[in-house]
């Protein structure tokens, strides 16, 4: 409290970054209790006196309709003051806006600008559209190289998503050439960080000896890692394997067990393909080995979350 308070006496001495921090205050219910419209009423003093982190924060409310009625054009008015700052999520935000025309006539040459004035100064998401928008010929001549370029900028800044999407490009060769070894490179670095859709695929890739050697038991450690985290696909595959003697010994109370988590967290035609294999599983299991992989299917259940 006696932090709240003492940000309030400078923000009311109309001191630009207490009035910003109050208003984060407000925004985020810190010391005090949530009201966006007092965080707008902060934020919007610290934004006129040019603070461009408030004013990015201004335009971030106007953008989700937050403590002001939803406008685009404020949003992006305020966007913009942050962004010839050199506000950089502003930048992106304003690039993205550009691009889709929210609150502003669609223009993807403005786009490109504005991400790569945040791509200049490192911002993943930036250099990630640029790297699409080159793939694509969308405001800039086509070009893979440049392409590539932006994209490996992009997943070398060390996010794991833009890493996945990265392996994914360079798997099926859109928008760069397909590359095995480049795509087994940057699912690694996802999969490392421990993003699970990354995790899943490096495990099929082992699986199937797409763009690396088959081996079995990396397949295996790599789907319970995306099994661990709730992918489900994983779950169903963890069944084959355990099903099968595939990267471990062959197992039909773990296959059931997962078969049955599998199912019961799928839906369709998906959950009826995975209720076959586990009835089929199931008809080889003894009653006290069914009595256990239904036991080993609700641990596992309790222990992680859905």
């Amino acid at each position: 409290m006696i932090e709240f308070d003492d940000t309030r006496a400078r923000a009311e001495a109309d001191d630009a970054k207490a009035q910003y921090d109050l208003g984060g205050m407000y925004h985020f219910g810190q010391g005090v209790l949530l009201d966006y419209a007092e965080a707008v009423r902060w934020y919007r003093l610290a934004a006129e006196q040019g603070h461009a982190r408030a004013q990015f924060e201004l335009g971030n409310m106007y953008d989700a309709g937050r403590g002001v009625p939803q406008d685009d054009a404020e949003a992006v008015r305020w966007y913009r003051a942050a962004a010839e700052e050199g506000d950089v999520d502003a930048q992106v935000r304003l690039g993205f806006m550009y691009r889709d025309g929210q609150g502003v006539p669609e223009d993807d040459a403005e786009a490109v600008r504005w991400f790569r004035l945040a791509g200049d100064q490192g911002d993943e998401y930036a250099l990630y559209n640029l790297g699409y928008m080159y793939a694509t010929g969308q405001a800039v001549p086509q070009d893979t190289a440049e392409a590539k370029r932006w994209y490996r900028l992009a997943a070398e800044q060390g996010d794991a998503e833009t890493q996945y999407m990265l392996g994914r490009r360079y798997a099926t060769g859109r928008g760069v050439p397909q590359d095995a070894a480049e795509a087994e490179h940057w699912y690694r670095l996802a999969a490392e960080q421990g993003h699970v859709r990354a995790q899943y695929h490096f495990g099929l890739m082992y699986a199937t000896g797409d763009r690396v050697p088959q081996d079995d038991a990396e397949a295996v450690r790599w789907y319970r890692l995306a099994a661990e985290q709730g992918h489900t696909t994983a779950y169903r595959d963890l069944g084959h394997m355990y099903a099968n003697g595939e990267g471990v010994p062959q197992d039909e109370v773990q296959a059931h067990m997962w078969y049955n988590l599998a199912a019961s967290r799928t839906t369709g035609e998906e959950r009826e393909t995975v209720v076959r294999l586990r009835d089929l599983v199931e008809s080889q299991l003894t009653r006290v080995d069914l009595s256990e992989a239904q036991r080993l299917a609700r641990e596992w259940d309790e222990a992680h979350l859905r």
